[in-house]
């Protein structure tokens, strides 16, 4: 059956920046089709409640660990205590990321850097972490989160988009580099969903309209819709995707 290719059962995901907003959402996702989870975030407590409410709501096996994507040290430890926990690691879902709205010429360097080690560097880290075990089992699905901003972009967002769009391109390299080996790579591209992320633009009532107004469907997304696109990503049901960008972003740049 058809509904069969979209089952996580029996399989382990990672789960970055998982705390919160489109991370949580799609870590609740991954768990209702039967994966079980490491989630991280750097963040102890806010992640062992999120991990908690998952494993009331589906029964799954859900690791909670706070991690600092940017440190390499704690992405591999991370690594390994999944796979002690677990015994395989067959998706990662590279999700952890900030944004800093600032015009280029206010810009200091500590704010780009630390938004290219967070949203680029990080998932860097974490795929050259788990690719050794997926490369040797011949099975691994990658999902970076990147962003509609890393094909278009608006002002203020220079470190951001710039980090995204590098994010885009990593992703279509390593889906050359280990699509041999049956690993696949995707970016998926979210456009304007209603996250703690996003609250700066949803509370400023002149710039919420400007977005609307770009926006097909009128309205912006609920992480619960882009958590069914990762399930697919994450599924054998995308067997034959990979190198791809995803956009899920109401329309906004059909226009």
């Amino acid at each position: 059956m058809i509904l069969e290719k979209f089952q996580l059962e029996g399989q382990v995901a990672i789960v970055t920046g998982a705390s919160k907003g489109l991370g949580q959402a799609m870590a609740l996702g991954l768990a209702e089709a039967g994966a079980n989870l490491t989630l991280c975030s750097r963040h102890q407590e806010e992640m062992e409640a999120v991990a908690q409410e998952i494993r009331a709501a589906t029964g799954r096996k859900v690791l909670a660990l706070e991690v600092d994507v940017t440190d390499r040290s704690q992405v591999e430890a991370m690594v390994e205590r999944t796979l002690a926990e677990f015994g395989q690691i067959d998706i990662l879902v590279n999700n952890a990321g900030i944004n800093r709205r600032v015009p280029l010429l206010e810009l200091d360097d500590a704010t780009w850097q630390e938004v290219l080690e967070i949203n680029l560097t990080g998932p860097m880290y974490t795929c050259r972490a788990v690719g050794p075990h997926m490369i040797e089992r011949r099975y691994g699905r990658i999902i970076n989160v990147a962003s509609t901003l890393a094909l278009v972009s608006i002002p203020n967002r220079t470190p951001y988009a710039a980090s995204k769009a590098g994010l885009a391109l990593f992703t279509k390299t390593i889906a050359l580099e280990w699509g041999p080996y049956g690993v696949t790579a995707n970016a998926l591209c979210p456009g304007p969903f209603d996250t703690p992320l996003n609250a700066p633009i949803k509370n400023d009532p002149v710039a919420y309209r400007q977005f609307l107004e770009k926006i097909p469907l009128g309205r912006w997304g609920d992480p619960r819709e882009l958590a069914c696109v990762v399930v697919f990503l994450a599924s054998p049901a995308s067997s034959f995707m990979t190198g791809s960008l995803v956009l899920v972003d109401g329309g906004w740049t059909a226009l």
